[in-house]
């Protein structure tokens, strides 16, 4: 009769190296994106000393590339937004690093607060605006590495399928 204490697994697979896969040096699918992403969140010293804050305009700052990926850290000022847009052939990460912002798509409105994360592919229409009365600071994951962001009208932006068939802003 067998038991759980007669199945024995014969050797240690750690003791077997060609049987393990190597660990990656980069990420290469979202869940490891969005992996990447948190681990940067969590590094505040590294992130935090960087951002600056300006009253006229999005500021931002390439933090990291890697093979096929870009790292952008972002600051808002309150009322700054990115205009209605969407970000070409590349996917994403979008994190909340510090306060409040608002995404906005055609399927409604969403609050997202800091450890909040959205995950997009090619194609996908929003919006994003802090419109709190604090600065909110947010970490993106773009790959392939950003090349183009279509921006469109409100309006378009509005009714436009994610993905297809909106048409771009003048």
């Amino acid at each position: 009769m067998n038991s759980d204490n007669d199945l024995q697994i014969a050797g240690d697979i750690l003791e077997v190296p060609h049987l393990l896969q190597p660990p990656r040096e980069h990420p290469a699918t979202v869940a490891e994106y969005a992996g990447l992403a948190r681990s940067i969140a969590a590094d505040r010293a590294r992130w935090e000393p960087l951002v600056r804050y300006d009253a006229t305009t999005r500021w931002y700052h390439r933090l990291r590339t890697g093979p096929g990926y870009e790292v952008w850290l972002l600051s808002w000022v309150p009322g700054q937004g990115s205009g209605p847009h969407d970000h070409g052939p590349s996917s994403g990460v979008l994190t909340v690093l510090d306060g409040t912002l608002t995404e906005r798509t055609r399927r409604g409105t969403r609050a997202l607060r800091p450890g909040d994360q959205r995950v997009f592919a090619p194609g996908y229409v929003h919006e994003v605006i802090n419109d709190a009365l604090e600065p909110a600071v947010s970490l993106h994951v773009y790959y392939p590495g950003l090349t183009e962001m279509t921006m469109y009208t409100a309006q378009c932006a509005a009714s436009a399928p994610h993905g297809a068939g909106a048409v771009p802003s003048a």
